[in-house]
């Protein structure tokens, strides 16, 4: 059975996304520098713009958080 690994802390993501946005780093570039998979990072980004705003085709944290609840 493969490994799975807890999920990363909030303040582990948000320095992925402080990494990524203004410096106009690659998701690979940026997985790279963290040991982490693109797809992470480019998940967390996604999240980042729908809790700030820039998206709205997909739930913000907050409004998941309600549901789960």
């Amino acid at each position: 059975m493969p490994r799975t690994r807890p999920p990363y802390p909030p303040e582990f993501r948000a320095e992925a996304v402080r990494m990524a946005r203004p410096t106009g780093k690659t998701h690979q570039q940026v997985a790279d520098d963290l040991g982490v998979s693109r797809q992470s990072v480019a998940n967390w980004l996604r999240q980042a713009d729908l809790d700030d705003g820039r998206r709205d085709d997909g739930l913000t944290t907050v409004e998941r958080e309600e549901l789960l609840r």
